[in-house]
């Protein structure tokens, strides 16, 4: 795959056949899992946890202000998973308590709701509306004429063959439910895609399913005696999260070994309600977060995702069906009932850059002050007339600077974030993607409940995904303090479910059909993923990342698309391209250095083990003894260093934040007409 240039990628085939062996009972040759031999393996390899236990004390240390110690065996995310207390059994099942407390959610926002508010907020789109939306927003608009055929052509030229069978069921489904309105498109849709261009790009590079399967076949012996030394010694099994290969091209394999014969169907995995630690093998290339893409590539991230959840939705046979909801009159406030852009849109003024609303910040920044102590809370209902009179204030003297919060109690405080939540025009989740998170309560297997997620947190907007994780950061945090509140991770899940998965603006069926446990514990449990896998859904698939690269690059070539009759030039020229040496070791790289007025260079040598920490301790280094520190000296004459960060600019991507762990050496290979720049580092939650 692009952009992996020295990942193990024959781990994949043998750890998907493991894990059909577990849902079939099905035993595969030995031969399917060859030895990696010669990698630079198993000593420099890095996995990145999520829910690693271990990972408490880390977070502890910096809830106190305390640095935390690197393990030098893992690379640790900017905020570890969340970790299962060591001290204090974890239910596998939501108690008696939770329930309760579930459907009381439920209630509550029943009385909340205005009548009749989903028939006139929310409507299930009419035959063709649905493939047409969807069309739209995965890049493939109808819209006629020669420029629009190559944007599509650049786009179809990077799917994979299951990505591009979902594409065209969209568009056959589409076609039949015009002919059935008797709808005749000025130019029928099968020849937008079926033009010349488009069938000039398409075959040829699609990845085929031979190519999807070297890929997926290199897994090392030592990932494998891992696992098995797990079974020996009893311990609950890691789950490997693989990336580098397309979501549906794994569900695809996974399918095909299911209709193996089964030996013994006694061996599938039983879940129990207990969450495993999910490990990431980690690319050479890095750990991409969703904050790191400039806005251009992550418009192109939320295309592909949506096409390769989409075929993963087919594969697993989930119809998730969108609601679109109409425009209604925004109440005249200036906090509650206030569309999540129009609140971001208007506190950028106040203070430039933020991310989520300022209220929200003060709001949940006195919680993890004064509530995470507090005994059952987010489950304590507040004195429902203390919160309106608290609402009241809020809007009138929030922004100018008045309101005190030192009589407002945590119970009071947690009341006021729900209905913050419940009172959104829209749901938090977005009403065109509810359906989609809550169906993923249906799936069985947790690692394609958590590829599902990871896509559909990647769809949502900008506002939508940067409060939903500012949210779960402090649900992790209260469920760390579980001790002292009594809120364990399902108590909580099951407290905040109902105020995600249920919206005045969409019907859904939970609010209707009564108080079942199952129906409480499934929507729980998404909730629950959420919670503790967040650091993980909240970044961006290697495969996804090597598609946007080979889209800027097909798409800096878009003039090649014009005309067919070059098509065998292209694919001698790619040909050529990929039979090219790797450049040498040893090379010199000039860096450049964007600090406000601080602007210069330096030179930085290419090794092969070069890292991007590497160079930024190089830089600091220069910094610090070079007279380009004189812009930095502050008034005492002590010198501050900004937050500062690699980048990668242009070539095959727009701006591209590198992780510390990122070889350098590969990512010249990858992208050899970027730039690397050093500056800055973008907020990541704009405070």
């Amino acid at each position: 795959m692009l952009g992996c240039a020295d990942v193990p990628v024959r781990s994949v085939l043998a750890l998907l056949c493991l894990h059909a062996e577990e849902l079939t009972g099905a035993q595969h040759s030995p031969l399917l899992i060859p030895a990696l031999r010669g990698t630079s393996g198993t000593k420099n390899q890095r996995r990145m946890p999520w829910g690693r236990n271990t990972g408490q004390s880390r977070l502890l240390g910096k809830m106190a202000g305390h640095t935390p110690v690197r393990d030098c065996s893992l690379t640790a995310m900017n905020v570890e998973s969340w970790a299962d207390s060591p001290d204090l059994p974890t239910p596998q099942q939501p108690d008696r308590l939770c329930l309760e407390s579930f459907w009381s959610e439920v209630e509550t926002i029943r009385s909340d709701s205005e009548p009749d508010s989903s028939r006139r907020d929310s409507r299930q789109s009419e035959d063709g509306e649905q493939e047409e939306l969807w069309l739209q927003d995965a890049g493939l608009s109808l819209v006629t004429g020669e420029e629009e055929d190559v944007d599509k052509a650049v786009l179809l030229s990077t799917l994979t063959k299951t990505q591009a069978a979902a594409v065209q069921r969209r568009i056959d489904s589409y076609t039949c439910s015009l002919r059935k309105r008797n709808k005749t498109p000025a130019r029928h849709v099968r020849d937008v895609f079926a033009s010349p261009i488009a069938q000039s790009a398409v075959p040829e590079t699609h990845n085929s399913e031979p190519d999807t399967h070297r890929n997926m076949e290199s897994v090392t012996k030592t990932q494998r005696s891992a696992v098995s030394g797990q079974e020996t010694q009893g311990l609950k099994m890691d789950e490997i999260f693989i990336t580098d290969v397309a979501y549906c091209e794994q569900a695809a394999i996974l399918l095909k070994q299911a209709k193996l014969p089964q030996n013994n169907s006694s061996q599938c995995r039983k879940d129990d309600g207990a969450l495993p630690r999910v490990i990431c093998p980690q690319c050479r290339l890095g750990v991409t977060r969703v904050l790191d893409l400039s806005q251009q590539d992550m418009k192109k991230v939320r295309q592909l995702a949506l096409i390769d959840m989409t075929a993963l939705c087919d594969l697993l046979g989930l119809e998730v069906k969108r609601h679109k909801t109409s425009k209604r009159k925004i109440p005249e406030s200036c906090l509650f009932g206030v569309p999540l852009a129009s609140l971001v849109e208007s506190d950028q003024k106040i203070k430039p850059n933020t991310q989520i609303p300022l209220f929200l910040q003060t709001l949940l920044s006195f919680l993890e002050k004064k509530g995470l102590d507090s005994e059952g809370i987010l489950r304590v209902p507040g004195s429902q007339s203390r919160i309106k009179v608290l609402q009241q204030k809020l809007e009138n003297s929030f922004y100018s600077g008045s309101f005190s919060w030192d009589e407002v109690s945590p119970n009071d405080a947690a009341a006021l974030l729900k209905k913050f939540i419940r009172e959104l025009p829209a749901p938090l989740l977005t009403a065109e993607h509810l359906n989609s998170f809550s169906a993923v309560r249906d799936i069985a297997d947790l690692k394609q409940k958590l590829h599902v997620l990871n896509l559909l947190v990647l769809l949502l907007p900008e506002p939508n995904r940067n409060t939903l994780k500012a949210l779960l950061e402090f649900l992790s945090k209260v469920v760390l303090c579980e001790r002292r509140n009594r809120m364990n991770l399902w108590a909580v899940s099951t407290i905040m479910a109902p105020n995600l998965f249920l919206h005045k603006a969409v019907p859904s069926k939970l609010a209707v059909d009564g108080p079942e446990k199952g129906q409480a514990e499934r929507a729980a449990d998404i909730m629950r993923l959420l919670i503790r896998y967040q650091d993980l859904l909240w970044t961006v698939p290697n495969f996804l990342l090597s598609q946007v690269r080979k889209l800027n690059e097909n798409s800096s070539r878009r003039y090649q698309f014009y005309d067919k009759r070059i098509k065998h030039l292209l694919r001698k020229i790619h040909t050529d391209s990929r039979d090219k040496p790797d450049k040498n070791s040893g090379e010199c790289r000039t860096v450049k250095i964007q600090l406000g007025d601080v602007s210069f260079s330096m030179e930085f040598r290419l090794t092969i083990n070069s890292r991007a920490s590497d160079l930024m301790s190089q830089f600091y280094k220069e910094l610090h003894t070079s007279d380009n520190s004189r812009g930095l000296l502050k008034r005492n004459g002590s010198t501050t260093y900004p937050d500062c960060a690699l980048y990668e600019v242009g070539g095959n991507i727009g701006e591209h934040c590198l992780d510390p762990e990122t070889h350098l050496f590969d990512l010249y290979n990858t992208n050899p007409s970027g730039e690397w720049i050093i500056k800055r580092r973008w907020s990541s939650r704009g405070q």
